[in-house]
């Protein structure tokens, strides 16, 4: 699957980019800036949050980004709707503030899993809303998963699915942890939703280990004469593909026994700002700004050579 978007075949010029605000300064939010910032089709607008005291506010400033603790009644006051907004907060805050934002026709990219917009995972669904204009990453589980469940669904006979995630306890926020519930229950959602498989577990464990745990996924899956080879090759195709935008997805486990088939994915984060061992928030936040770039150049925002995947 092509992940790029198609420009006009036109001599590259100088456009205005794509304004932008996020919501939420936590981890992931001062990632999403850090990434934003390098992006040359995005111009983030605002940083809001609720702690005028915040490290991601602190650091939103530092790149030089307007920056507000009046959360999203700062971000409604604006004299104008901005093009993208990544809600970076909890499913429950999201829940409140997409009623507010749907009448501006911006496009909102959710990172929490509210499971309230068009699940995306770039290398399977593409990068945009299949309905709407709200666009929800599903979780950093998810993220990981759902390209290799998609793979080998679409290749076997696959009668069950297993999914358990593990994120080191410094990478998981309050945001994370109020949203386990929520978190599990999106993440099992799309293995069914891209999978067609009816009977499937999420699991979510949040490692205390010293030196912190790098982030994994393992997915177990239940098919019946399943040829090591082939499975191996279809793991491949589909961890390629996801490397297009997240450079450190790897694989590293795949076995086969009888009808017991587990692959294990690891991610390292490629990031400004977060250790090599959170690849959790990398991840989700690498596909939201594909999801925001790829959307600013179907809107005419980016010149035929200005974004790649």
């Amino acid at each position: 699957m092509s992940l790029t978007a198609d420009l006009p075949d036109a001599p590259p010029a100088l456009v205005e980019p794509a304004t932008v605000a996020v919501i939420g300064t936590g981890a992931i939010g001062r990632d999403l800036v850090s990434k934003i910032d390098r992006s040359p089709v995005l111009d983030c607008r605002l940083v809001a949050g609720r702690n005028p005291e915040s490290e991601g506010l602190r650091y939103a400033e530092s790149l030089g980004h307007p920056t507000t603790a009046g959360g999203i009644e700062a971000l409604l006051a604006a004299p104008r709707p901005y093009d993208i907004v990544f809600d970076a907060t909890s499913a429950a805050s999201h829940r409140e503030h997409w009623p507010l934002l749907e009448p501006l026709g911006t496009l909102v990219i959710d990172l929490t899993p509210s499971k309230i917009g068009d699940m995306v995972a770039p290398t399977v669904t593409g990068v945009a809303a299949a309905t709407g204009r709200n666009v929800n990453l599903i979780s950093c589980g998810g993220q990981a998963s759902v390209p290799v469940v998609h793979a080998l669904a679409a290749r076997f006979d696959v009668a069950y699915f297993e999914v358990v995630s593990t994120v080191a306890s410094e990478s998981a926020g309050r945001a994370t942890r109020l949203n386990l519930d929520e978190y599990v229950a999106t993440t099992g959602h799309a293995v069914t939703t891209f999978s067609g498989v009816k009977d499937v577990k999420a699991i979510l464990n949040i490692s205390p280990a010293v030196p912190p745990a790098t982030f994994r996924t393992a997915v177990r899956a239940r098919i019946a004469d399943a040829d090591p080879a082939a499975v191996r090759a279809v793991v491949d195709r589909a961890a390629a593909e996801v490397r297009s935008f997240a450079p450190g997805y790897e694989v590293i486990a795949c076995a086969v026994a009888g009808d017991l088939v587990t692959i294990t994915v690891e991610v390292m984060a490629h990031s400004d700002v977060l250790p090599p061992y959170a690849g959790n928030l990398d991840i989700i936040n690498s596909a939201a700004v594909m999801v925001a770039e790829q959307y600013a150049a179907r809107q005419g925002r980016a010149t035929r050579t200005g974004v790649t995947s």
